[in-house]
């Protein structure tokens, strides 16, 4: 019996141990999770700095490139992981798309855009903030370019984990900035192109927020407000379509095939307005087809957006790698050609190994951190159906495309942020104004209409000054910390 009494304790105690094994094995898998992604992020980085190696032959400062390049991957995962929520968020958000779809079609156009248009973009960022003329050295204007690529990533990294939404162009811009003061005082920043920056910041999320509202106003006007809404959505759905395949179509046609030939600016747009039309005539029956057996209610017209919001979505992600590739690869350009050649005043040129890392860390970034933010930009802002999604991702397109015309390192994230609020307020605004209007006629319901009126507050106002308090902040705390680390560098160098 006592033997039988031992054996039992042996067996509950033998259970005990195996339970804490379990328990700890359970722990060490919950633990070890969070760490794969940064432990793959670590592993691209390590074989991007290899990748640069196999370029570079034998010079004096290869290991200055390398190491440059270890920290562009940095930069460029960290561009993926925060900026991609502008892209597919609002598609996300709608249930157009689902996260693995999104990531996936964001991949392909983000690196396509990077690698076809994102060349003059980078030619702003590497030498348009900073004089080179002013620093004293090649080896000053190294370190200046190799502190803002790193602040600017350990920003937005800092931003991302967070789960804030913030403007990588800002955090180039301000670390190209403060390391600029830093290594040569504040004649050594170019504060003409700076201004035209600046304002560009101001102007893009007011843009897309002002075109992604009268894109909302067109839809609600011309096929949501109409009695037959299935019909009026046949004639005008095949319209933005084509709106939207133009826009890319000259976009692709002036700067996607200058390496092939060149394109003038009215060409480009002929060639726009023609593949703008095929595509309205093939949308046509397509759009019908899917019509056919249609309910006449708004719930049907969310099918029928579904495409137009998917390629809007990847044109989207196309202009965005056209734009954003330069926040990456435009200090590490300008790092390369002065260290190969000691020329750091005239133009940078941009070898294409250069542009494969920028494009292949932002789509790996996105792969590995960017549902985060998704979720962020795609649900939490304001609610958004396939047509309201639609008119955010085409908005912010149509931005993105003008600005990367015009060389500006503007903000995707402000000016797709910006479209979502706009989306937002509009629909608040025109909630308001048919409200009132219910009132008027129905005098009886008047406190009530009233009263319910005031609840329809459609955009989270939180999200709109805690990210507008990031957008203000990122540009100093970039630039701070470049500055701090270019003092770093100098200090342990000299």
């Amino acid at each position: 019996m006592a033997q039988n009494d031992l054996n039992q304790d042996h067996l509950e105690t033998l259970d005990r141990d195996l339970g804490r094994l379990s328990s700890l094995e359970s722990a060490t898998a919950y633990v070890a999770r969070p760490l794969v992604g940064p432990g793959l992020a670590l592993v691209f980085i390590v074989i991007a700095g290899l990748f640069a190696s196999a370029f570079l032959g034998s010079f004096n400062h290869s290991l200055i490139v390398i190491v440059a390049a270890v920290f562009g991957a940095y930069m460029a995962l960290n561009i993926g992981a925060n900026d991609v929520a502008n892209n597919m968020g609002p598609a996300v958000g709608a249930n157009a798309l689902t996260m693995t779809g999104a990531i996936i079609i964001a991949a392909i156009f983000e690196s396509a855009g990077a690698l076809l248009a994102g060349g003059d973009v980078v030619s702003t960022i590497a030498k348009g903030i900073i004089a080179p003329s002013s620093m004293e050295s090649v080896n000053v204007f190294i370190w200046a370019m190799m502190a803002a690529l790193l602040s600017a990533a350990l920003w937005v990294n800092l931003a991302t984990w967070v789960g804030a939404p913030v403007s990588t162009t800002h955090s180039v811009v301000g670390g190209v900035m403060g390391a600029g003061i830093a290594a040569s005082g504040f004649d050594a920043v170019n504060w003409a192109t700076m201004s035209k920056i600046a304002a560009s910041w101001v102007i893009s999320p007011a843009l897309g927020g002002l075109i992604a509202a009268l894109f909302l106003w067109f839809i609600k006007s011309r096929i949501i407000y109409k009695d037959d809404k299935i019909a009026a959505a046949k004639r005008w759905v095949p319209v933005l379509v084509g709106i939207m395949a133009g826009a890319f179509s000259s976009y692709l046609a002036l700067k996607g095939l200058k390496k092939i030939i060149k394109i003038d600016l009215l060409t480009s747009i002929y060639i726009g307005i023609f593949i703008g039309l095929v595509f309205w005539l093939i949308m046509r029956p397509v759009i019908a087809k899917q019509a056919a057996g249609l309910e006449n209610r708004n719930k049907s017209l969310k099918i029928l957006f579904n495409v137009p919001l998917i390629v809007s979505a990847a044109l989207l992600s196309f202009a965005h790698g056209a734009n954003d590739v330069a926040n990456a690869v435009g200090p590490l350009a300008a790092i390369v050609q002065a260290s190969k050649s000691g020329e750091y005043i005239s133009a940078v040129s941009i070898p294409l190994w250069v542009m494969v890392i920028g494009a292949a860390g932002i789509s790996f970034g996105l792969f590995l951190f960017g549902p985060k933010l998704i979720r962020v930009v795609g649900n939490q802002i304001t609610k958004l159906n396939q047509m309201r999604a639609y008119c955010v991702a085409l908005s912010a397109a149509i931005t993105v495309i003008v600005a990367s015309w015009l060389g500006l390192p503007v903000s995707s994230t402000h000016i797709a942020v910006g479209a979502v609020f706009g989306v937002g307020f509009f629909r608040e605004w025109d909630t308001s104004r048919r409200m009132k209007r219910a009132r008027v006629s129905i005098h009886e319901n008047a406190p009530l209409a009233k009263e319910e009126r005031s609840r329809r507050k459609l955009v989270r106002r939180s999200h709109f000054v805690s990210i507008i308090a990031a957008w203000v902040i990122t540009v100093p705390a970039a630039a701070v910390m470049s500055g701090i680390i270019y003092l770093i560098i100098g200090s342990a160098l000299s």
